[in-house]
C-alpha cells in the first residue's frame, strides 16, 4: 500500500472522527483494504495492545497493514491510542512480536498442510512437482545450496514459458535452517513445495503475508503474489 494521504506526522489533535475502528482501514495510512492486507489489533483488558492474527478476539479493534513499518509507526506516533479512544500500551516490540506470531502461524499451517499431502519435501520431489504443474509455491530454507535452488528456478522459468503463464510459481525464502529445526523438527525442509488444495492454499496465503510484513514498506506499493494462473 502506499502511504497517500498519510503524511509523515499526523497532527497530535487528529482524534479520526468519523473513522469506524471497526472497519477494515489501516489506521496508519488511512487507506482500506482486506483481511489479507490488514492486521487486527484490539485492546487487552489490561490495556495492552494485542495482534489478532485470526480476527477472533472480542473487544474494539483496529487495523493496520501488514508491514513491520507501519506496525512500528503506529506505536512510535501513539496512533493505537488515538484510534482507539482510549489509554493503551503498545509495547515497543509490538512488530517483533507481529512477527514471531507470523512465522508460527506459516510453520503451522505447513504442518498442516504436510499431513494432508499438500505439502512436500526434497529438491527432486519438489522439482518434479514445479515441472508437472502441482506445486503452487516453492520455498528454501536460508541455507539452501545454491546449486539446488537453481535448479528449481529453472524449473519454474521452464514451466512459466512452456505453459505461458501469467507469472512463475513464487519462490520465499523466509525462514532460516535454525529455524526450521526449530519450528518443525524432523519435518524441518532445505526445499518444499506446496500443492493445490485449501490447507496448500493456504501455506501460500500466510507465506506472502509474511513476505509482505517484511518488505512492504509505506512509501512504495507491495502487492502480496498471486498464486500463478494454470
Amino acid at each position: 500500500m502506499t502511504n497517500a494521504g498519510a503524511p509523515d506526522d499526523l497532527p497530535e489533535e487528529d482524534d479520526f472522527e468519523g473513522f469506524d475502528v471497526n472497519g477494515r482501514m489501516c489506521i496508519v495510512t488511512r487507506q482500506s483494504g482486506s483481511p489479507d492486507t490488514l492486521i487486527r489489533f484490539v485492546r487487552a483488558p489490561d490495556g495492552t495492545i494485542v495482534p489478532d492474527l485470526k480476527r477472533q478476539l472480542p473487544g474494539r479493534g483496529c487495523w493496520v497493514t501488514a508491514s513491520r513499518e507501519a506496525i512500528d509507526k503506529a506505536v512510535a506516533k501513539k496512533i493505537f491510542a488515538r484510534a482507539l479512544k482510549a489509554d493503551v500500551k503498545a509495547d515497543a516490540t509490538l512488530g517483533e512480536t507481529v512477527d514471531r506470531l507470523l512465522v508460527l502461524q506459516l510453520a503451522g499451517m505447513m504442518n498442516l498442510a504436510r499431513k494432508a499431502g499438500q505439502f512436500i519435501t526434497g529438491s527432486a520431489k519438489v522439482e518434479l512437482a514445479v515441472r508437472s504443474g502441482e506445486a503452487l509455491a516453492v520455498f528454501h530454507s536460508g541455507n539452501a545450496a545454491a546449486d539446488g535452488v537453481r535448479k528449481i528456478d529453472q524449473a519454474r522459468k521452464a514451466w512459466h514459458l512452456g505453459m505461458g503463464t501469467e507469472a512463475e510459481i513464487p519462490a520465499f525464502h523466509l525462514l532460516s535452517g535454525a529455524e526450521l529445526e526449530e519450528l518443525m523438527g524432523q519435518n524441518a525442509f532445505i526445499h518444499a513445495a506446496a500443492l493445490a488444495g485449501q490447507a496448500g492454499e493456504g501455506v501460500v496465503k500466510r507465506a506472502n503475508l509474511l513476505e509482505q510484513y517484511r518488505t512492504g514498506g509505506l512509501s512504495q506499493k507491495k502487492d502480496v503474489v498471486d498464486m500463478p494462473k494454470q
